[in-house]
Formats: C-alpha cells, sequence, structure tokens
C-alpha cells in the first residue's frame, strides 16, 4: 500500500504518477519497466517516488489492484442486464468485459501483461494475489442462471465451464500478446468468434 504521504497529495499529482505509471507497466511490463522514466514523466524526484512508495513493486501491485477493481466495478453494474441463458450470459459478459477493455487501452495492456503465464516470480505474486478473485468473478457470472436443462449436477457443470473459461481466457491472452499488432476491436472479435464457437461443442455435452 502506499505511505500516508501519497494521499496527502493532491489529486492531479497522485492521478498524474498513477497514469505515468500505468503507461509505464503497459508498455514494458512489469520486469522491464522503469522508475526513472516514471519519476521523469511524473516530474517528481526518485527519492519522493519512495517516500510514496516503497519499491517498484508496491507501484505496480497499488496500480494492478486500481485497475482490477475498476473493472469489477463496471463489470458488476451490467450483471442485470445478463440473460439467464448460461452460454449466452458467458458470451454477453465477455462482450462487456472487451467493451471495457476497448475504451482503457493502455489498462488493457497491463492487465494482459500481468496476467500472462510466466516463470517469473512477479508472476507467481500475481496469480496468488487475484486467484481469489477470479475464483468469485466466476461463480459470481454462473450462480444465477436457469439450471433446468442441464444435464448433469449443477456444481460440477458450473466447475466445468469455470475450468474451461479459465484455460480459455489464459490461452487467448497468451495468443493476443503475440499479436500485439492488431487492434483490441480486432481482438474482441476474435475472441467472441472463438468463444462462440467452443460454447456451442460445450453445450452438446452439458445441456439435455
Amino acid at each position: 500500500m502506499p505511505t500516508d504521504l501519497f494521499y496527502q497529495l493532491n489529486h492531479d499529482k497522485k492521478t498524474k504518477i498513477i497514469d505515468v505509471g500505468i503507461s509505464e507497466f503497459a508498455k514494458h511490463g512489469y520486469t522491464n519497466s522503469s522508475t526513472n522514466r516514471i519519476v521523469k514523466s511524473s516530474g517528481i524526484s526518485k527519492g519522493s517516488l519512495f517516500k510514496y512508495f516503497q519499491s517498484k513493486e508496491e507501484l505496480y501491485f497499488y496500480i494492478l489492484d486500481c485497475i482490477t477493481a475498476e473493472l469489477t466495478s463496471s463489470l458488476d453494474e451490467k450483471t442485470g442486464m445478463l440473460p439467464k441463458d448460461l452460454f449466452k450470459r458467458v458470451i454477453k459478459y465477455s462482450e462487456f468485459e472487451f467493451a471495457w477493455y476497448i475504451q482503457n487501452p493502455d489498462k488493457c495492456k497491463l492487465i494482459t501483461k500481468a496476467f500472462m503465464k510466466s516463470d517469473t516470480e512477479i508472476y507467481q505474486k500475481v496469480e496468488t494475489r487475484y486467484n481469489l478473485t477470479g475464483q468469485e468473478i466466476y461463480y459470481k457470472l454462473l450462480e444465477d442462471i436457469d439450471t433446468d436443462q442441464f444435464k448433469w449436477d449443477k456444481q460440477k457443470t458450473i466447475d466445468i465451464l469455470k475450468w474451461f473459461l479459465k484455460g480459455f481466457n489464459e490461452d487467448f491472452i497468451s495468443k493476443t500478446e503475440v499479436q500485439n499488432s492488431m487492434d483490441i476491436a480486432n481482438i474482441r472479435n476474435e475472441y467472441v468468434k472463438s468463444l462462440t464457437e467452443h460454447m456451442e461443442i460445450l453445450k452438446l455435452g452439458l445441456m439435455k
């Protein structure tokens, strides 16, 4: 967490530091990001930055916390608009999520880099920190659905979908990072198309 000194800064200065941090981590990822570039673009000294945050890692996770909370809040507001049909709900949710990414391209890049699988220590910390949040999102997405047409036990069906979505999203994120020349709107279209095709296959096995 930031120190009290950070919270005592005026709104514009705090926003400037965070916006510059988002841009830096989005462009370079955690490992290759530079606190020297951050302080230069923020118009503060390096000593000041480390009075606000004890380390680059602390700054990184504060920013990532803010972004994931913003995304989650945005999606929570739209939960009531989701259809009851399980498969339509998953697809509509992904459309809402990508709409947010399109509106926030740097935040999208930062999240993509943060959650792309790797053997780095920082990725392991990201996985540990946000694993529970991810589980809650999956269950919240799937809890209020029409289960009358399920072939199997509701909980087992939800678990299967949760595992599928986690793996599907991880695979898609890794491909997206490789295809970084694509714009987010094209990525969204490709994601929804592929997800819809896979949902049709799952539907055959899970629905009556």
